[in-house]
């Protein structure tokens, strides 16, 4: 395998073009090989084990700075069309919303590139069938009731509240799930606190600010038991990036003057998180993202 890759990417770095792979590795010693002894395999090897870790600070920050120490561009994946959507495997039946907006603060945010599957920017949840005639994966026809496939999460994409999640006007292959009601496009553009408009506003910060885009990570407060917190910092210019992985409030102080800054400047917050001198408070699952001053 590795010799068919190296042999792809010289053929790729004549024409200019760009290797990803959907690599499905046991750790990141296996991924790591994805990149080449010499940086001369894919350029972008896919962290497909993010969606099986459980959502936890110390479990994530692990993981991230694992893939971040690996030597390539990081490539980070938290659902796609083979796996139960994000909503669901991190969600914990009461906050998923929450939740779902710290999961794309976290992946919008690390070092790396952030690959979305559809519907994860409006909070869609899988919808596998409920009887055996209804499967359309050959996977999940073979192995019903054990194994009910992939059609869950491959349901039409929610457009709006109309027929068939605005889709299409004919039968889609797959049934719309109900939750199309509540989570599609048009109700969530209308909703300043949706999944949706959390996106839009985590996506225009990533692509206007230098140190989300090109800056180095650094973790901190390591040893915190329910918020994951980090540092993106580019030519000067330093994020500060907090993720309550938690249902309780949590208070942390990040000492910012043993570091040379007076304040964190709020970029994006969650309700109810703010920063006041070196104290940053989150409501439960809260996130902060700010500027750091000196």
């Amino acid at each position: 395998m590795h010799d068919a890759l190296r042999g792809l990417r010289k053929v790729a770095d004549e024409s200019g073009a760009v290797l990803i792979g959907e690599t499905w590795t046991k750790d990141v010693a296996e991924l790591k090989q994805y990149y080449g002894e010499h940086s001369n395999e894919l350029q972008m090897p896919m962290d497909l084990m993010l969606t099986k870790l459980r959502f936890s600070a110390p479990v994530f920050r692990e993981h991230i700075a694992g893939i971040d120490g690996a030597g390539g561009w990081p490539v980070y994946v938290i659902s796609n069309h083979d796996i139960v959507r994000s909503y669901d495997r991190y969600g914990d039946g009461q906050h998923n919303d929450q939740i779902a907006k710290v999961m794309a603060a976290l992946y919008l945010t690390v070092r790396g590139t952030p690959i979305m599957y559809y519907g994860e920017e409006i909070g869609m949840k899988a919808t596998p069938p409920t009887r055996k005639q209804d499967v359309k994966d050959p996977i999940g026809q073979r192995g019903w009731p054990k194994e009910k496939g992939r059609d869950g999460e491959r349901t039409p994409m929610q457009w709006d509240g109309s027929a068939n999640a605005g889709f299409s006007k004919a039968t889609p292959w797959l049934p719309v799930p109900p939750a199309y009601k509540t989570h599609n496009v048009v109700a969530e553009s209308q909703q300043p606190d949706s999944v949706l408009e959390f996106y839009k506003k985590v996506l225009r910060l990533r692509h206007t600010n230098r140190a989300l885009l090109d800056g180095s990570y650094m973790a901190l407060n390591e040893s915190d038991q329910n918020v994951f917190s980090y540092l993106r910092s580019y030519k000067g210019e330093v994020v500060l990036v907090a993720l309550n992985m938690s249902a309780s409030p949590q208070k942390v102080n990040f000492e910012l003057s043993k570091n040379g800054f007076s304040s964190a400047n709020r970029l994006l917050a969650t309700p109810k998180s703010a920063a006041q001198g070196h104290i940053l408070t989150l409501a439960p699952y809260g996130v902060f993202i700010g500027q750091l001053s000196h």
